[in-house]
């Protein structure tokens, strides 16, 4: 059996310039109908799935076009390692410093029939907004499964 595998960025910038000063992280929040209303564990890192014929750091930087609707920041692309999810989906995360106003994002769409049964195709966002997180507001909003990628980022940032 073949899983799914997805690929992203999670950027992150300084929030101080002395050393030891703060971070935060950039989340989007799902988009669509199931999400609505919702706002812990339900914001994610920009990624999305990618087949055989892409790298996963192609992928990472497609989907952060795709979902943010802006390219994908330049500079040092820093390992964060995999994630098996209890899908059996492999997910691969970079982290990017960079700085992103979120304000400027113009998000990716998809279609789904909603309400459920009714015949009726809408178009909803990938994500419906991006937001900066400190640390502490971003392990609260952050989905459960993508908490190991935050807690690797902070762990290489203090290193």
């Amino acid at each position: 059996m073949t899983h799914k595998r997805s690929a992203g960025l999670l950027l992150f910038r300084r929030t101080g310039t002395e050393p030891g000063s703060g971070v935060e992280v950039l989340l989007g929040h799902m988009g669509g109908p199931l999400w609505a209303g919702r706002l812990t564990g339900d914001w994610a890192i920009p990624k999305g799935e990618y087949g055989p014929e892409e790298t996963p750091r192609d992928a990472a930087r497609r989907e952060f076009t795709e979902e943010i609707g802006l390219p994908p920041p330049e500079g040092a692309y820093l390992p964060l390692g995999d994630v098996r999810l209890t899908s059996g989906k492999l997910v691969t995360i970079w982290a990017v410093e960079a700085d992103l106003d979120p304000a400027l994002m113009v998000p990716g769409t998809f279609s789904m029939e909603w309400p459920p049964h009714s015949g009726n195709v809408q178009e909803f966002p990938e994500l419906d907004r991006v937001a900066w997180f400190a640390p502490p507001l971003a392990q609260n909003a952050l989905m459960p499964s993508q908490l190991p990628f935050l807690e690797r980022l902070l762990e290489l940032l203090k290193a």
